[in-house]
């Protein structure tokens, strides 16, 4: 008879330990951090804006020719961010984010010493390319730590923070040309990258653990985008942003010339009363927490657009006939930027939460058509005529393009319901 040998029972394998949770530092520090990093970019765009006309004068030059640098800088926010998006989703957001910034300081200071047109020019374009790693990474990183309609509301909180930046920028542009030449303006945006960089490095953590990076090189690069403009719905919601953003920067890059220019006012009032407006775009996106408790953001986004095409028609309309001068002109203003900060957060908030796993690569993709709008639309302005009827041509093209790709392309009656999870990591 023989004998049945025992074979020892191998025990289960342990499953395997999961991946380390993604940091949660505080929202109102990640909010003042990342929103500090984001506000590199309007300060970039916006703080020269009362030196416009002086810059034309000095370096002999076009009004239209000068708006070509605010240009540069949109196309270079728009390349930057194609490029750094992807970078974050492979090597993690910290590094190219401090990278990206230091890029920024390096140009800022080399714009001191520009010596003519074409040299600012360039150097515009370099500082855009690094002001977007704290645009585009900064979204990737909310993306991270939030979704759905979390995502929409840290990313209002986060134009709170942004949008100090507007309302500050040309007052200390035009405070600043009481002491300095519009060079020194450069100087300083260049001491508060490095603020940036250093206080990023020692506060902000990273929030994509290896485990859950991406990319390879420049083919997985591609194939990222790719995947990304198969998805009609994300496609639609990034040019509604694009197009919204379009009707912002008619407002940025006229209104030097429409307040200076057409009715007289100062560097300094200017600036004055562009923070004024600023304060609308404020308001308009820390009020969008609230209306999320009862709306969704499809249809907030729906009224963003609706509004702001009705305020430029407005602004048309008044401009064209001369109704009500200044206050009228400024008033139709004000509701476009209240319109856009409406639209502007949720947009953004809808589409990335269809890509959670590719933020970064998203997020880019969303900055890269949102700038690169901009930057088409800046001299468009300048070419209409550099007055209140031209920025309010390109406001109704641009939001009634807004609300057609809505209608006929995002259809947001169709979209699901965003999650209403306060905080939620993306699936892995």
């Amino acid at each position: 008879m023989t004998t049945l040998q025992h074979r020892p029972v191998a025990a289960p394998a342990a499953p395997p330990a999961p991946p380390p949770a993604v940091p949660r530092p505080g929202t109102a520090r990640t909010a003042l951090v990342l929103g500090g990093f984001v506000a590199i970019g309007p300060l970039t765009i916006d703080m020269y804006l009362p030196a416009l006309p002086t810059i034309t004068g000095e370096l002999e030059t076009t009004s239209a020719a000068v708006q070509l640098t605010l240009t540069g800088t949109l196309v270079g926010l728009a390349l930057g961010q194609l490029v750094l998006g992807p970078l974050s989703d492979r090597y993690g957001r910290r590094r190219p984010l401090l990278a990206g910034t230091a890029l920024h300081v390096l140009a800022s200071l080399l714009v001191v010493v520009a010596p003519n047109l074409a040299v600012l020019g360039g150097l515009r374009v370099l500082q855009g390319v690094g002001t977007a790693a704290g645009a585009v990474i900064a979204i990737a990183i909310v993306r991270d730590l939030y979704d759905g309609r979390a995502a929409a509301t840290m990313l209002s909180r986060l134009f709170l923070v942004l949008g100090a930046a507007p309302v500050l920028a040309p007052t200390l542009g035009g405070e600043l040309l009481r002491f300095t030449s519009w060079r020194g303006i450069f100087a300083v945006l260049a001491v508060y990258g490095v603020l940036m960089i250093v206080v990023g490095y020692r506060v902000l953590p990273e929030t994509l653990p290896p485990e859950r990076r991406q990319g390879s090189g420049v083919v997985g690069t591609l194939r990222g985008y790719r995947s990304l403009f198969r998805d009609r719905t994300y496609v639609g919601l990034v040019l509604v942003a694009g197009l919204t953003m379009a009707g912002l920067f008619s407002y940025v890059s006229g209104s030097a010339f429409v307040y200076q220019g057409q009715f007289g006012l100062d560097e300094q009032q200017f600036g004055l009363l562009f923070g004024a407006g600023a304060v609308w775009l404020i308001a308009a996106t820390q009020l969008n927490p609230v209306l999320l408790r009862r709306w969704s953001p499809q249809q907030l986004l729906v009224a963003g657009t609706v509004l702001g095409a009705a305020a430029g028609a407005a602004l048309v309309v008044l401009a064209g006939t001369g109704t009500g001068g200044l206050p009228a002109v400024a008033g139709s203003l004000w509701a476009v930027l209240f319109a856009c900060g409406l639209a502007l957060p949720n947009a953004p908030a809808l589409a990335l939460s269809r890509h959670g796993d590719a933020a970064g690569t998203a997020a880019a993709l969303l900055g890269a058509i949102q700038f690169g709008v901009g930057a088409v639309v800046s001299p468009v302005v300048g070419l209409l005529g550099n007055d209140a009827v031209a920025i309010g041509v390109v406001v109704v093209s641009a939001l009634g393009l807004a609300i057609g790709v809505l209608v006929v392309v995002v259809r947001p009656w169709q979209l699901p319901e965003p999650g209403a999870d306060d905080l939620a990591v993306p699936p892995h």
